[in-house]
């Protein structure tokens, strides 16, 4: 991989540590209804996407999703931000690139405003140049719209920037958008991404050796 000035972070399951949280909001709407959902299945379907998750589960469970998805919506949006942590040496990786003269960015699914929450409760706001989120309204990850919109925004040169993500999704849309890609947490037997880690020194020091 070339030298990588510059990173276009996800945010869910990347950046923060939030999937327990929207697990347990999801579980708890659930409950509200008389049911249990499985923690892992959750996981699973909202790491697709969280409306995607909310139609499942009510198909799932016979309820009406409209109502399920604005259930999970206040009772996730009573989570605390400061329970719903950056993941350990995100911050430094962040700051390394910064250091270096180069820029990140997050390209989430993500609203705005509880975008704009997580960074600032966690004093991570300033090292980020760029921002594009589901009030953007492009087409959502596997495309590469997202990734495209920073680069331009930017002026960056896709040969010195790589797309981080903890899916799949996230590494082709990347891919897609001519970025090297480096995946969190992930099967390096099942993916197409150009560095797999399990730990953010180890990402760091991929970067530094660069």
């Amino acid at each position: 991989m070339p030298m990588m000035q510059n990173l276009i972070w996800d945010l869910d399951g990347t950046l923060f540590d939030t999937y327990p949280s929207i697990v347990e909001a999801f579980r708890q709407a659930i409950q509200a209804h008389g049911q249990v959902a499985e923690p892992v299945r959750v996981e699973s379907l909202s790491k697709v996407g969280l409306a995607y998750c909310s139609q499942q589960l009510a198909k799932d469970f016979g309820i009406d999703g409209q109502a399920l998805e604005a259930e999970f919506s206040a009772l996730y949006a009573a989570i605390p931000k400061f329970a719903q942590p950056p993941f350990q040496g995100v911050r430094e990786v962040c700051e390394s690139i910064v250091s270096r003269g180069g820029t990140n960015s997050i390209a989430t699914h993500r609203r705005r405003g509880s975008t704009h929450e997580l960074l600032w409760v966690h004093g991570l706001a300033h090292l980020f140049s760029e921002i594009v989120t589901a009030d953007d309204g492009l087409p959502k990850k596997p495309d590469p719209a997202a990734c495209l919109q920073i680069l331009g925004r930017l002026s960056l040169d896709p040969a010195a920037t790589a797309a981080v993500g903890d899916r799949e999704i996230d590494v082709i849309a990347g891919k897609a958008a001519g970025l090297s890609t480096c995946l969190f947490r992930g099967d390096a037997r099942l993916t197409q991404a150009d560095f797999v880690f399990d730990d953010y020194a180890d990402l760091l020091s991929h970067l530094e050796a660069s």
